[in-house]
């Protein structure tokens, strides 16, 4: 994943600021669901032999904490690539572990100011991802 640069690059995102950024130079595809809807659709493209280009987890914000994620992923597929496919797995995996522990005034339950911080948390953190 680190070092690739894809020109055929696909972003997965709920957030809404990611799209209005990218929308116009990157294929965008809107889930209009949660944090771990967008997990869900990485790993089906991970199935069909697409390929991680950021890491699911990347940042220090935790998957009970913000409702907003955004994942690029290669456009073209190939084989099944097991590194993408471990990460994927593992970090729904992760993700489900977190939403255990319930954070009552984060999450889905943030207030929209906070959810526009996670929004802007989101895409400062996938810019810097692509460079």
């Amino acid at each position: 994943m680190k070092g690739e640069h894809h020109t055929n690059m696909i972003i997965i995102t709920n957030n809404e600021k990611v799209r209005e950024r990218y929308g116009e130079d990157h294929k965008i595809m809107f889930i209009d669901g949660s944090y771990r809807d967008v997990l869900i659709e990485a790993r089906n493209r991970v199935h069909q032999g697409q390929k991680l280009l950021t890491h699911p987890l990347m940042g220090s914000v935790k998957p009970n904490e913000t409702p907003f994620k955004s994942v690029a992923m290669s456009e073209e597929t190939g084989p099944l690539s097991m590194e993408s496919l471990q990460v994927i797995e593992h970090s729904i995996a992760t993700y489900d572990k977190f939403m255990e522990m319930k954070r009552p005034h984060l999450g889905e339950n943030a207030s929209e100011s906070l959810k526009d911080d996670f929004r802007e948390i989101d895409l400062s953190l996938l810019a810097s991802a692509l460079g």
